[in-house]
């Protein structure tokens, strides 16, 4: 079976057992490591392998040719995208206008970015700038981009940029819904069972909570020169309850965010029972 994912601590964590062959019944992976801008292409081309993990903010494009599964993906508290600025301030209208760099623009950070603007920016902002994720930052440093929309490991490393935290968007979400955050989605092609899958995965997840030392060297091999230490923290903070099981609040949040994001014109109308 062929999966996309990417090489981003959490994931590797999360299959590092079905990869290698650990989970009895599951069948062989083949790997595609890529960013999620990437695997959320990929998906909307069709082209993309049977299983992927996908943005949730790219879900409603993609909805008739794969289906959710309820296992493998990545929500929660306390790690939402942030939004970092060169000048020391938390006033949302500076960036009104701006340049904004951002790592998609399909994406959960970039649905969670534009609902925020349309509240707290007067007028919005500028110019939206898509890059890589991991350029982000210098380029806010640097002054080629007024402001940068950052994910992942960013979190936690954006101090040593000297950059300034103007909002973290995961709290300004939680504020305001009381729900987790839908980061990332495990999506598989239609034509499979899609519970067979989240079983597969369910059993990968369980193994890797209670073998957490096998799958190091298989995480830090592609954890992008990160140090151990954040690795563990990004996988600390992504990898939780509702990694292992969806839950009805995490498809309330799913639910939430894209049909606030459906409403604002961001993603297209789509039926909320294909979700489940």
């Amino acid at each position: 079976m062929n999966i996309a994912f990417s090489p981003c601590p959490n994931d590797t964590f999360v299959f590092h057992a079905w990869v290698h062959g650990l989970i009895e019944g599951a069948p062989n992976l083949n790997v595609t490591y890529a960013d999620i801008d990437i695997t959320n292409k990929l998906a909307a081309e069709g082209k993309g392998p049977e299983v992927l993990k996908i943005s949730y903010g790219a879900l409603p494009w993609v909805l008739s040719e794969y289906a959710l599964v309820p296992c493998g993906g990545a929500l929660g508290r306390g790690c939402g995208p942030l939004v970092l600025t060169k000048e020391k301030t938390n006033d949302p209208t500076a960036i009104a206008g701006r340049r904004v760099a951002v790592p998609s623009e399909r994406s959960t950070a970039y649905l969670l970015f534009r609902l925020w603007a349309a509240q707290n920016v007067p007028g919005g902002v500028g110019e939206i700038v898509v890059m890589p994720f991991h350029e982000i930052m210098p380029a806010v440093r640097d002054g080629k981009i007024d402001a940068g929309l950052v994910i992942h490991e960013a979190r936690f490393t954006y101090p040593s940029y000297d950059l300034n935290l103007m909002t973290d968007l995961g709290s300004w979400w939680e504020e305001d819904t009381n729900l987790p955050i839908p980061l990332g989605a495990i999506i598989a092609h239609r034509s499979l069972d899609k519970n067979e899958i989240a079983k597969w995965a369910r059993a990968s997840v369980e193994y890797a909570w209670a073998n957490p030392r096998i799958s190091s060297d298989y995480v830090m091999e592609h954890a992008q020169e990160l140090s151990p230490e954040v690795a563990k923290s990004h996988i600390d903070l992504y990898v939780n309850e509702f990694t292992a099981n969806l839950g009805e609040d995490g498809y309330a949040a799913v639910e939430a965010l894209l049909g606030r994001a459906a409403k604002e014109g961001l993603v297209p109308e789509f039926d909320f029972a294909a979700l489940r």
